[in-house]
């Protein structure tokens, strides 16, 4: 097993959780990554080094995505065939509960294992609200919930490290990207509930309420905003249509046909960019989806407006509400499915091998060079 930590700028704790890994006597490899802390952190990496760590890092703060996906190559390459635990570096996850999520991600195998916190106890407001809000915004936009989105605490199996190198993020929204685009190739989640530990009122952390939850947000945003646009296009023509030529039929068709295209393009430049079918598939799947929802929705409209005489904005609402999540699933899985980009969980990588710390490990490095005082190496 890998426990794999991104530091930037770490302080005692992060010393105190290697201390506990090694007292455990369990063979752990740890891989620090320094997410450039700058030299006055040396002599800390220095320690962590001394006490049986690989160090590896870049000069230039890149950000908590970038560290991780950093450290996920150097485990391909160094530790082949071993799963990996991320923790982080600021105190949150005890070595018990890195433990369990290990044990838990050997069990299962093609499994994404999420310490999950409870949120129980003394919580900064800002985290418990933060939290709270993601979760409910992740189970309308992907169909899944999950009870901890932000958790640091993760396993991964290593048949999903190249995968992991791939997903978009390199600050703080990396980690949720991983669970959007999880959620999007099918892969399994699994959540083991783990305990929550603030210290200090997380007066350690390096999450800048503004500018980081602009950026964990933004995907969220980006998954819902086009079909809500469409929607909100689709009900403005639709009642412009129907006031110019008195005609539901042909209202509720040109409505649903321009605001289709504009659907079409935004999901499949915004949201299904990655790795999925030629336009020609995917358009041609999208019109039979189309005939199929505008078959549905006018089913749905005449019986409201013109049978049961309910007002035209009321039997919109009503019809595309029950639509909406329909049609966002089929596009997800059959419109805009990945073509191989889905993780490989086939669960034929090598067995997990425990290798007990070297403890008087030399400088690390990637690409061949190391720095000899900081124990760093710079990535090419």
């Amino acid at each position: 097993m890998i426990v794999l930590i991104p530091a930037y700028e770490p302080d005692t704790k992060l010393i105190r959780l290697l201390e506990d890994i090694v007292e455990t006597g369990v063979g752990i490899d740890v891989l620090l990554v320094n997410d450039g802390s700058g030299p006055q952190y040396d002599a800390l990496f220095d320690r962590s080094a001394a006490l049986g760590c690989t160090v590896i890092g870049h000069r230039v703060n890149r950000g908590k995505g970038f560290a991780l996906k950093q450290g996920f190559e150097y485990v391909a390459q160094h530790f082949a065939g071993h799963d990996v635990v991320c923790a982080d570096c600021d105190g949150q996850h005890s070595v018990v509960d890195i433990l369990r999520v290990a044990s838990e991600v050997a069990a299962h195998r093609t499994a994404m294992v999420l310490g999950s916190r409870q949120f129980t106890g003394r919580v900064p407001v800002a985290s418990r609200f933060g939290n709270a809000v993601t979760r409910v915004v992740f189970a309308r936009s992907t169909g899944q919930r999950l009870y901890d989105t932000q958790t640091g605490l993760r396993g991964y199996p290593a048949s999903m490290l190249s995968w992991l190198q791939t997903v978009r993020g390199e600050r703080f929204e990396y980690e949720l990207n991983v669970l959007l685009e999880a959620a999007e190739a099918g892969v399994t989640i699994q959540e083991f509930p783990v305990e929550t530990i603030y210290l200090e009122g997380n007066a350690s952390s390096h999450f800048r309420p503004l500018v980081d939850s602009a950026r964990v947000y933004a995907p969220l945003v980006k998954f819902s905003l086009s079909s809500l646009s469409a929607f909100a296009l689709d009900v403005v023509l639709l009642l412009v249509l129907k006031g110019l030529t008195g005609n539901l039929f042909a209202a509720v068709v040109g409505a649903r046909v321009v605001s289709s295209v504009f659907n079409f393009v935004a999901n499949r430049r915004l949201v299904f960019a990655r790795a999925q079918r030629p336009l020609s598939a995917c358009a041609t799947r999208y019109v039979g989806l189309v005939a199929a929802v505008m078959t549905v929705n006018y089913t749905s409209m005449y019986g409201l407006y013109e049978r049961l005489g309910a007002g035209l904005l009321p039997s919109k609402l009503v019809t595309e509400a029950g639509l909406f999540v329909a049609s966002y699933e089929a596009q997800k899985r059959f419109v805009f499915a990945r073509r191989s980009s889905a993780p490989v969980v086939s669960g034929s990588a090598a067995p997990v091998r425990r290798v007990e710390p070297e403890r008087a490990a030399g400088p690390a490095s990637v690409d061949g060079g190391s720095l000899p005082s900081a124990r760093l190496a710079r990535r090419g």
